[in-house]
């Protein structure tokens, strides 16, 4: 469940039905990921999307029918044959969307779930099943405690004890053997970990800036420098926290305490030997660390960098150690200011993280996401309405 607008979250507590549709299945070029959820409120105000603008109009029209009968419904949009008449995705890309619709009495839990929040929480929801009346039913697990449920408790079962291998979101496919044959059940699983940790060291201009990306792209961020003068709430009010502290003292406490994992993400940006040399040390060394953090990155000159890495060397680090370090920090995008040069630190991280290469889309070839055939439609259960509601249109 991705964080909510506050707009929605606030009809929400006021008690006016929304209407959620969520991205559940996608198929070659998609445009958005499952997940992307667009939401339609009764007045007709429109947050979010789903295509990036290609069947938002027609999702609309189901979001108003579900809120008026309350039936969750699925549909499915591929490439249209003309696409100048017809609802389709111009990316040649499938995707399912499913919409249901959410007010207090039906998803009391939606607050803690969609707001920003750093606690983990998984939800799990029927989109497609062979018993009508189990289409829109919702699992939540939340700090080991399980709410709600698929509609049997073997099903509740399976998917709790899938839940460890799952990570992100997906959509699986249940049977359960009965007597009068099987349940075919389809399940939309939304997992929210706890929010990735970026640490940012060096409570100087850009770190602002950085810290600014960081929150954007979903990051709990916390800036650290051991001046009092400089890391101070006033001037870091878009971080999760600001410390006061040596940045290796930190560094090092919050992993032995076990609060940073693989996809944790260190930004040095102090570039002082005092600071940046016994925290680089402990960051680029496998010691200690049981996932080793998805990013390290210091600020600096080719000049700074060299005079780090050979005192680094000098003491014992190898090249191998030192080859785990980005820096200088960022992708050359010829920045200036404080705030591009975080775009371009920002954007190292994305490229990091997906195994991009930075080069302009137009220097490229072929398809510019790679296909994921994990969620590829194949052999679908009939589409089946929501509970009560008549399998008539």
């Amino acid at each position: 469940m991705n964080v909510v607008d506050k707009a929605i979250l606030q009809r929400w507590l006021r008690g006016e039905p929304i209407a959620a549709a969520t991205v559940v299945r996608t198929s070659n070029s998609a445009p958005l990921p499952a997940g992307a959820t667009m939401y339609l409120t009764q007045s007709g105000t429109v947050v979010g999307g789903v295509s990036g603008g290609c069947v938002e109009a027609a999702v609309c029209e189901i979001a108003t029918l579900v809120l008026d009968d309350g039936c969750p419904r699925i549909e499915r949009f591929g490439i249209a044959d003309d696409a100048a008449f017809e609802v389709g995705l111009t990316c040649g890309g499938t995707i399912e969307v499913f919409v249901q619709r959410i007010d207090r009495d039906s998803f009391p839990e939606f607050f803690q779930v969609a707001s920003r929040s750093h606690e983990p929480v998984t939800v799990a929801t029927v989109v497609r099943s062979s018993v009508s009346d189990r289409v829109g039913l919702r699992l939540l697990v939340r700090d080991d405690q399980v709410t709600g449920s698929l509609g049997t408790p073997a099903l509740d079962s399976r998917v709790v004890d899938e839940l460890s291998s799952i990570d992100g979101t997906t959509l699986r496919r249940y049977h359960i053997e009965k007597e009068s044959g099987d349940e075919v059940t389809e399940v939309f699983i939304s997992v929210r970990r706890c929010a990735p940790r970026m640490i940012v060291f060096g409570a100087v201009d850009f770190a602002a800036a950085v810290a600014g990306i960081g929150s954007f792209l979903g990051y709990h961020v916390t800036v650290c420098d051991a001046r009092p003068t400089f890391a101070t709430s006033e001037r870091f009010s878009i971080a999760d926290d600001v410390v006061v502290q040596w940045p290796h003292r930190y560094l090092q406490a919050e992993r032995d305490a076990g609060r940073l994992d693989g996809r944790t993400v260190l930004v040095a940006l102090t570039h002082d030997a005092k600071f940046d040399i016994p925290l680089l040390r402990i960051a680029l060394r496998s010691e200690g660390w049981l996932q080793r953090p998805a990013y390290v990155g210091a600020l600096g000159s080719r000049r700074t960098h060299a005079d780090r890495c050979a005192r680094l060397r000098e003491m014992g680090m190898t090249d191998q150690e030192l080859g785990l370090l980005r820096a200088p920090i960022g992708l050359n995008l010829r920045a200036v200011t404080a705030e591009e040069t975080a775009v371009s630190i920002a954007a190292e991280i994305i490229a990091h993280r997906y195994g991009g290469d930075g080069r302009a889309l137009t220097s490229t070839m072929g398809a510019i996401h790679p296909v994921d055939t994990r969620n590829a439609p194949a052999g679908l259960v009939p589409t089946s309405p929501g509970p009560g509601c008549s399998t008539d249109s």
